[in-house]
């Protein structure tokens, strides 16, 4: 594996193989080049220890137990007013934001940018096995008992292991990672029981101040779910930690997932917790675990005050920067397990007085992998090995999935939808969370799951009016675009297969998409199409629907891909932006 000078020195300084100066002797001459080829890396990124507490951040991991490749966005547009702030930052304009140089580890875990040339480089990222290493370390330097890991949730929903024992192999890699507090959003798909099953598996603890009981007939209608906040001593501190459950779970999957519970913001409430905290419990520090979203705790942190620091989660950013907003500091640590944060706090006299923060890529290639992390993936892995390591094809280019309008995977799940059902148009749900694979690589079908492993994913073929599908996009646009980002309940722009459109983000409501065409023909708002969809409730807004073939998709693209043995997807969207020129714009919509 080559590494650059810049790369060499954050490994040397992190294993203080080099003084202030950056000079070192230590790898002079060949056999220095040697052994730096040849080095593992246990402490990936130099860090200035501060103060007594360290909390431990991740969000997101999407179940993913083992490494894989993860691609960031080549398009990552939002309204004109958040366009190149932190949460809507790719490609180019994110490493000028944040003074990534080309080439670098940072580049590659951050960004799009020569990703398959660094794929090859550094390889794969995250994995429990490789998480754990660091975590084990950050507690032998600062103790076991100044140390919290805390987790932003959607971790137990996303592979196939996860699907298949129902969130069991997830809790039990939490446990061995050592969770100690997290919230929630896709752990909720499980349904309430199995979710509450899943909590007394839990190690750590499980709260959410704003899930509440809203079934009129129950004892504890108007009741808090879960315990809102929990309190620890954490390096000689007493630090208050409130949690905050993805607000719109119950209109962003089924209804009947979480049927009697409510689900909002609930900041009126989580200001009375941060009062309750400093004023009652007179604690030192107070820590807001969020899943809203980067861009929703940034205008959160506007609204609640007393807040010292928000661990948000949601929608997947890297950010290794923090985030100030009115004396709130917002951190995120990416996604699918690439980035373990860390926080250190330097508390005195009741406050926080300083802090140290910094993202730690999970380098599967360089950081060793802990045997025991191993033996618990083997484990949850093995009796489903015969089914998820069957080789179904193969891809020709790249196969990703984060992209705000077009994916190459989701267009292979919309044309395989497409080609057994025989529909005019696929709706397949803008979901974040997935894999990638590299050009020439294997398809298993471990990936396809990686892809679609739901508890509700069923494929429905059912009739819909023109009119309908219209102002259908037209609603999910003003999800996604809308100005205020307390109104965007989460997730990117459904993928269509079979249609195309033309879109002005910065147009009013309702009035965004044009020239929509399906089958290459204009769109007839009183003509009947045959739509196919899945992840969502489309088809409960439909006709006629073909009880007789509804099958889960992970089967549909699993008998596509083994047809066609190798997958040639273009990278071309069939979406065409009219306001922005580029796909990663900088603040002011300037490319």
């Amino acid at each position: 594996m080559d590494i650059n000078r810049r790369d060499f020195l954050q490994i040397a300084a992190a294993l203080g193989l080099i003084g202030a100066t950056g000079g070192s002797n230590l790898f002079a001459g060949e056999e220095g080049k040697a052994r730096i080829k040849n080095m593992r890396f246990s402490d990936l990124m130099e860090f200035e220890a501060t103060g007594r507490a360290t909390l431990l951040h991740i969000c997101d991991m999407h179940a993913h137990i083992k490494p894989l490749y993860w691609r960031e966005p080549s398009t990552l547009i939002s309204a004109k007013n958040l366009v190149g702030t932190p949460g809507f930052i790719c490609g180019e304009t994110f490493e000028s934001y944040y003074g990534i140089e080309p080439g670098s580890l940072d580049q590659y875990f951050d960004t799009y940018v020569n990703f398959e040339a660094l794929a090859k480089k550094f390889g794969r990222m995250g994995g429990i096995a490789h998480m754990k290493p660091i975590i084990d370390h950050i507690k032998k330097e600062r103790g076991e008992k100044n140390v919290l890991l805390l987790d932003s949730g959607d971790t137990w929903q996303g592979t196939a292991v996860a699907l298949k024992t129902r969130g069991e192999a997830i809790v039990d890699a939490q446990n061995y990672l050592g969770v100690d507090v997290m919230v929630g959003h896709w752990e909720f798909t499980y349904g309430k029981e199995r979710v509450m099953e899943l909590i007394k598996m839990l190690d750590g603890e499980f709260i959410s101040q704003n899930v509440i009981d809203n079934d009129p007939f129950s004892d504890n209608f108007e009741e808090l779910i879960f315990p809102p906040y929990t309190i620890k001593e954490v390096g000689g501190a007493k630090i208050g930690i409130i949690g905050q459950s993805f607000p719109f779970t119950s209109t962003a999957n089924p209804k009947r997932f979480t049927e009697g519970w409510s689900f909002a913001l609930r900041h009126e409430s989580l200001q009375g917790f941060v009062d309750e905290l400093r004023k009652e419990k007179k604690v030192d520090c107070v820590v807001v675990l969020s899943h809203d979203g980067f861009s929703v705790d940034q205008e959160l942190a506007k609204k609640v005050k007393g807040v010292d620091f928000i661990l948000s989660g949601h929608t997947h950013d890297p950010s290794p920067k923090p985030i100030v907003v009115n004396d709130t500091v917002i951190l995120i640590a990416g996604s699918h397990g690439k980035y373990i944060g860390r926080l250190d706090l330097d508390i005195k006299d009741k406050k926080v007085v300083d802090y140290n923060f910094k993202l730690i890529p999970v380098a599967s290639n360089i950081i060793p992998a802990d045997k025991a992390g191993e033996a618990l993936v083997e484990k949850w892995y093995k009796p489903y090995n015969k089914e998820l390591n069957e080789v179904l094809g193969k891809t020709k280019g790249t196969l990703y999935k984060r992209d705000t309008f077009y994916s190459t995977f989701d267009a292979l799940i919309g044309q395989a939808i497409q080609d057994e059902m025989g529909s005019d148009i696929v709706f397949t749900p803008g979901y974040r969370w997935g894999t990638t694979l590299l050009p020439g690589d294997d398809i298993l079908m471990d990936n396809v799951y990686e892809m679609t492993a739901i508890t509700y994913p069923e494929v429905y073929t059912f009739d819909l009016k023109g009119e309908v599908i219209a102002n259908l996009m037209e609603d999910i646009a003003d999800n996604v675009f809308n100005a205020n980002p307390l109104l965007q309940q989460g997730g990117d722009m459904s993928r269509l297969t079979g249609a195309s459109y033309k879109i002005k983000i910065d147009a009013p409501s309702g009035k965004r998409i044009s020239d929509f065409k399906i089958g290459g023909k204009p769109l007839d708002r009183k003509k009947t199409y045959k739509v196919s969809s899945w992840g969502g409730n489309l088809q409960n807004a439909g006709e006629n629907i073909d009880e007789k073939r509804i099958r889960p998709v992970y089967d549909i693209v699993r008998d596509y891909i083994r047809k066609k043995k190798v997958i040639d997807i273009s990278n071309r969207s069939n979406v065409t932006v009219l306001d922005f020129s580029c796909g990663c714009p900088k603040k002011g919509a300037k490319c």
